[in-house]
């Protein structure tokens, strides 16, 4: 089992519809949500934060970068 977390929500991400944990069956379907999410909140949000991608393990964590 691969998660996707995103542990640091700010106000944007609370806003959205994006759930702040997620379960996927393959890596590469985790892999690929963490980063469609990423590149959609770093397109959309308010700008006041970038987000990246870490794979630690198993999860995929969305983190703030600034």
């Amino acid at each position: 089992m691969y998660n996707v977390t995103v542990p640091q929500q700010c106000g944007c991400f609370k806003r959205s519809d994006f759930q702040e944990s997620q379960s996927f069956e393959s890596k590469d379907e985790a892999l690929l949500e963490a980063s469609d999410m990423a590149k959609s909140m770093n397109d959309t949000f308010c700008k006041k934060h970038a987000f990246t991608v870490i794979e630690e393990g198993n999860d995929f964590v969305i983190a703030l970068c600034r």
